[in-house]
């Protein structure tokens, strides 16, 4: 009978410290992760920020052309 209530304590304490360290192991991961997203979420609004500055650029370019080209028409449409 005493082996037994002690091995039913020993169970209970490397219960307790398995699942103890389980929680620290799950919240260690889960704070891995939310780390993880939040660098990828950040990585993410500076890839866009670049490809939209990048966009009004090129359309600046293209209304600069498009406007010096129907410029150029008219100069020589008026110049004949």
């Amino acid at each position: 009978m005493e082996k037994f209530v002690v091995g039913v304590l020993l169970g209970m304490v490397g219960g307790a410290l398995l699942t103890a360290n389980n929680y620290k192991m799950r919240m260690l991961v889960k704070k891995g992760q939310e780390e993880v997203t939040a660098k990828f979420n950040e990585m993410m609004d500076e890839k866009i920020e670049m490809m939209t500055q990048a966009k009004e650029k090129i359309e600046e370019k293209v209304e600069d052309k498009i406007d010096e080209t129907l410029d150029g028409g008219k100069k020589k449409k008026s110049g004949k």
